[in-house]
C-alpha cells in the first residue's frame, strides 16, 4: 500500500462520514424510521442496498475461491439472482398489503404466533452464528492479506482488522439505522463495481485475454465424466454439482434467500410504495448479473495465471495453491497505486454494507418479534433505543465468536452452503404454499417449518458426526442424511416439507376468508388489485424480460 492508496481510502471514509452525518440529522422518532428508513426509499437506494447487502465475504473469498478451485459450478447460485424479480412481481404486493416490518410478522398474519416465533429464532441464530461470523472472520483474513501486515503494535493484524471492521460498521448502523444502510449503499455499490471491474480487466490483460482463460480452464477436468472447469452443467453423477441437483437446489435456496429472508426483504419493506419496491428489485436483479464476472471469473483468472506462470497463488501447508486467496492476491499483485486503494475501498464497502444490513435486520427481528410482543405498549422512541441496544449485543456476540471462527473457520465455511441448503426448504415451503393455496392452514404452515428444522438439524448433525468418524457402519440413516448429495437432499427435503404442509392442512381447520384476505392469490380486493396494477408499466415488464434473457444466454454460453 502506497501513499496514494491511503489518500483514496481517506477520501472514501470522508464521503462515508458525510453521508452518515447527513442521514443522522433527519429525525428518527419511531421504529419505522429507524428500521425501515421511514418507508421512504426509492428504487435506486433499494436496488443498490439489495446488491451491496448481498455482496459479502462469500463473494470476496468464497465465490472467487470457488472459481479458482471448481470453475463455473457455483455460478448457479449467482445467476439465480433473477429470482429477485419474483420478490418484486409476486411477493411485494402481499408484503405491502400486510403492512408488516418483518418476515416472521408476515407468517403470524398468515398462520399463527408460533410460526412467527419459530422463524424469528431460526433467523436470529443463523444470522449471528453464520452470516455475521463468516463475514467478520473472512474480513479479517482479506485485510491481513491485502495490507500484507502480520502484526501491528505487537498484535496480530487479523484481530485489529476484524474487530475494527465490526466496530466501525456497528457505530454507523446503531446511530443511523436503516437509512444509513440504504444511503451508504448508494456510495458503496459503484465503488465495489468499479474496483472489481478493474481487477477483471487487468487480470485478463495479464493472462492474455478471455480465450486464454477459457483454453487453460477448459483443459482442467473436474470429475471422471469429462467435465471441465468451464462447464456450468455437469454430469448428474458429479459428486459435488450434478446438474439436476444444482438447478433444483440453487432455485430452492435462491427462492428462500431472495423472497423470504429478512436480510434481503427488509430493503423492499423500506420502499415508498409498491412501484419503488418493484423497480428496486428489477434494478437489484440487473446488478446481481454482475458477480459471476466480477468475482467468480477473476478466481478462474487467478487459477489460470497460476497454471501459466506458476507461483501466482500462495500455497497451503500441504503444498496446493490456496484458492481462497485468489481475490486478495489479484489485488496485491496486479493493481497499481491508487487503484489498489480504490479496490480496498470496494472490499471495505462490500463487507461493511453486508455487516450493516445484518446488524440492522437482526436488531429489528429482536425488537419487533420479541420485545414488542412481550411489551406491546412500549413507546416508539423506546423501541428505537431497544433496537440500538440489540445491535450492540449482536456486535458483542460477533466479536466473541471470532476465536471460534478462527479455530474452525475453514470447516464452518465449507459447511455454510450446507447450512443454507437445509435452512431453506422448510421456510420456502411455508411461504410458497402460504401465498398460493387458500387451504393452507395455520398448523400446516407451522408444521412445515418444524419439520424443516428437525430434518435440517438431523442432516447437519449427521454431517458433523460421519465426517469425524472413520469406518462408520453403513445404514439407511447414513445414506439418507449423509451420503446423498447435498443438492439432491435439498430438493427431497423441500418436497417432504411441501407434503407435510399439505397433509396437515387437509386434516386441520382451514383459515377464514377474513384471516387470509389480501395475503393469498385470489383474495385481494378490487381496490388492492388496482393499487398493484398502477404500480407497474410496460418498461418494468421489458426490463424483467431483458434480465431473464441475459440469464438464459449465460446458461447457453457455459452449458
Amino acid at each position: 500500500m502506497e501513499i496514494l492508496d491511503w489518500i483514496v481510502i481517506g477520501a472514501f471514509f470522508a464521503a462515508l462520514i458525510g453521508i452518515i452525518v447527513w442521514v443522522t440529522k433527519s429525525k428518527q422518532n419511531n421504529s419505522a424510521d429507524y428500521f425501515l428508513g421511514g418507508k421512504s426509499a426509492t428504487w435506486i437506494a433499494i436496488g443498490a442496498s439489495i446488491f451491496a447487502s448481498n455482496i459479502g465475504s462469500e463473494h470476496l473469498i468464497g465465490l472467487a475461491g470457488a472459481g479458482a478451485s471448481s470453475g463455473m459450478a457455483m455460478a448457479h447460485w449467482e445467476i439465480q439472482g433473477w429470482m429477485i424479480l419474483i420478490l418484486g412481481w409476486v411477493f411485494v404486493p402481499f408484503y405491502s398489503r400486510s403492512m408488516v416490518y418483518t418476515m416472521p410478522e408476515f407468517l403470524e398474519k398468515r398462520y399463527n404466533s408460533q410460526s412467527r416465533t419459530i422463524l424469528s429464532v431460526i433467523s436470529l441464530l443463523s444470522y449471528v452464528l453464520t452470516k455475521v461470523a463468516v463475514t467478520v472472520y473472512a474480513g479479517g483474513l482479506v485485510f491481513q492479506q491485502v495490507f500484507g501486515i502480520k502484526e501491528l503494535w505487537g498484535i496480530d493484524f487479523f484481530w485489529i482488522s476484524a474487530i475494527g471492521l465490526v466496530l466501525l460498521t456497528a457505530v454507523y448502523t446503531i446511530i443511523g439505522g436503516m437509512k444509513t444502510v440504504l444511503y451508504t449503499s448508494v456510495l458503496q455499490t459503484p465503488i465495489l463495481l468499479l474496483g472489481s471491474a478493474i481487477i477483471l480487466v487487468l487480470g485478463l490483460k495479464a493472462l492474455g485475454g478471455w480465450d486464454q482463460m477459457i483454453s487453460i480452464c477448459s483443459a482442467v477436468k473436474v470429475n471422471d465424466y469429462g467435465n471441465s472447469m468451464t462447464d456450468l452443467i455437469r454430469s448428474n453423477k458429479d459428486p459435488n454439482f450434478p446438474w439436476a441437483g444444482a438447478l433444483l437446489g440453487s432455485a430452492i435456496i435462491g427462492f428462500w434467500y431472495w423472497c423470504t429472508d429478512q436480510f434481503i426483504v427488509q430493503r423492499v419493506l423500506s420502499a415508498k410504495d409498491e412501484k419503488q419496491a418493484r423497480r428496486g428489485t428489477i434494478f437489484g436483479a440487473y446488478l446481481k448479473l454482475l458477480p459471476v464476472f466480477l468475482f467468480l471469473i477473476p478466481g478462474m483468472i487467478a487459477y489460470a495465471l497460476n497454471q501459466k506462470y506458476g507461483g501466482f497463488l500462495p500455497l497451503l501447508p500441504d503444498g496446493t495453491p490456496n484458492a481462497d486467496a485468489a481475490f486478495p492476491t489479484l489485488v496485491t499483485k496486479l493493481l497499481p497505486a491508487g487503484i489498489k486503494g480504490l479496490v480496498v475501498c470496494g472490499i471495505l464497502a462490500a463487507l461493511m454494507s453486508s455487516l450493516a444490513s445484518l446488524f440492522n435486520s437482526s436488531a429489528m427481528l429482536f425488537t419487533i418479534d420479541f420485545y414488542k410482543r412481550l411489551k406491546p405498549k412500549t413507546p416508539e422512541k423506546r423501541l428505537v433505543r431497544i433496537g440500538q441496544m440489540a445491535t450492540v449485543v449482536i456486535v458483542i456476540l460477533g466479536i466473541l465468536w471470532i476465536p471460534v471462527m478462527r479455530s474452525i473457520g475453514s470447516v464452518l465455511y465449507t459447511y455454510l452452503q450446507d447450512v443454507q441448503s437445509v435452512l431453506a426448504p422448510g421456510i420456502a415451503a411455508a411461504f410458497l404454499l402460504g401465498i398460493s393455496w387458500k387451504r393452507t392452514s395455520a398448523k400446516g404452515g407451522m408444521w412445515g417449518l418444524i419439520s424443516g428444522i428437525i430434518v435440517g438439524l438431523t442432516r447437519l448433525g449427521a454431517k458433523v458426526y460421519f465426517s469425524n468418524v472413520l469406518n462408520a457402519h453403513e445404514s439407511i440413516f447414513k445414506y439418507v442424511f449423509y451420503d446423498i448429495n447435498w443438492l439432491f437432499f435439498c430438493g427431497w427435503m423441500f418436497l417432504f416439507c411441501i407434503i407435510v404442509v399439505v397433509l396437515v392442512s387437509l386434516f386441520t381447520e382451514a383459515p377464514s376468508k377474513e384471516k387470509i384476505q389480501g395475503l393469498v392469490f385470489g383474495t385481494a380486493t378490487a381496490e388492492q388489485k388496482l393499487v398493484t396494477r398502477k404500480s407497474w408499466n410496460k418498461w418494468d415488464i421489458i426490463n424483467s424480460i431483458i434480465i431473464l434473457g441475459i440469464t438464459a444466454s449465460f446458461y447457453w454460453y457455459f452449458w
